[in-house]
């Protein structure tokens, strides 16, 4: 029989997309457990995430330090968890979750990746290579779910934005006021990386901003992460049209609260893809080289973008030869032309379009 109220922790370091995708994960161990106490232990930069997430009760995060270790080893002694699932498996996270004292452990062991520590775990779940790369990977951080008895009914992944994102924005919320008010599709585009070979050429994003604004009569805002802010400048230059550059700094729980106001966000394969997708907004994401099975945005209306693969060499269009599976250094989203996201914008925005008879 299920324990009535354990206390679960669930390890994932990074990066922004995986924290937000693990709301699968957390929406079965809720409704397997609805009185269970869930905490979500990760790096401090993505625990704005955590918050978002209704399943989630609490965050704690890694120290950035080595004087912070022992102060989180107490806390998470004292916090007294019942069930550890590890989702990185690396000799950090494995002696983490056995210093939480914890009856139950539970991490992966996939394969070609080396297994850490196998006797600090409890319960371990197999995933083959073919397996990982054959599906999207909510599915592969679903896998461990059996292996602790805890059914997999649902693939929801939700964020809710919060009032008190609002209340902090105040100010930018109130120069949008009046846009927002308006009958208009209004787009955001996000056109940085973390990879700079993954982002597509500025003189595209601004002609397909023209052509939106003249063709579509829609109202598009520009908004980047942090050491973007040229990329956006790049694109109001090479653009004929007048773009609204969203320049305040944003936490992760006012950025999710910004994207549910917009009709569609256009952005690359990103952390913020993900949290567009999760707050209900509509996404258009251009893709390069990177596995489209494994990573593609989830939703009903989420289109994702990617040349024909294997991906040629583009020659002279690229500042540096392409390094073939490194999908990092790869400029594969070069080759999407202007018009194939033209149009996946417009049958995003409205999906009778591309029905027959239409």
């Amino acid at each position: 029989m299920a324990d009535a109220a354990p206390s679960l922790l669930v390890i994932r370091r990074r990066y922004l997309g995986d924290i937000v995708l693990l709301g699968s994960v957390l929406r079965n161990l809720r409704l397997h457990w609805p009185g269970a106490r869930l905490t979500v232990l990760t790096e401090s930069a993505y625990v704005g995430v955590v918050a978002l997430n209704p399943d989630a009760d609490a965050a704690l995060s890694f120290p950035r330090h080595l004087t912070g270790w022992p102060g989180i080893v107490r806390a998470l002694r004292r916090a007294r968890f019942t069930h550890v699932l590890d989702f990185d498996n690396t000799e950090k996270t494995a002696l983490v979750s056995w210093l939480t004292g914890a009856a139950v452990r539970a991490t992966f062991n996939r394969e070609l990746i080396t297994f850490r520590y196998p006797r600090l775990y409890t319960h371990v779940a197999k995933v083959t290579n073919a397996f990982y790369d054959s599906h999207h990977i909510t599915e592969t951080y679903l896998a461990l779910l059996p292996a602790l008895g805890v059914p997999v009914v649902s693939r929801e992944v939700r964020l809710v934005p919060r009032p008190a994102d609002l209340a902090a924005i105040a100010t930018l919320a109130g120069g949008l006021k009046s846009n927002l008010e308006n009958r208009k599709p209004k787009i955001l585009i996000h056109p940085g990386s973390r990879s700079p070979c993954r982002i597509w050429p500025a003189r595209h994003f601004a002609t397909v901003c023209d052509r939106l604004q003249d063709k579509l009569g829609v109202q598009v805002f520009l908004v980047a992460g942090p050491g973007e802010q040229a990329l956006v400048q790049e694109i109001r230059g090479h653009a004929k049209s007048h773009l609204v550059a969203l320049e305040a700094p944003l936490t992760v729980g006012q950025f999710a609260w910004l994207l549910a106001q917009f009709d569609l966000m256009l952005c690359h394969d990103s952390g913020p893809m993900h949290v567009a997708a999760a707050v209900g907004t509509p996404v258009v994401a251009l893709f390069g080289s990177q596995n489209l099975t494994i990573w593609r945005p989830l939703g009903p209306r989420a289109t994702a973008l990617q040349p024909s693969q294997p991906c040629p060499c583009i020659g002279a269009a690229a500042p540096v030869p392409c390094v073939p599976g490194d999908s990092y250094r790869s400029y594969c989203v070069r080759r999407l032309t202007e018009d194939q996201v033209f149009t996946a914008i417009v049958s995003t925005l409205k999906p009778e379009a591309g029905k027959p008879g239409a």
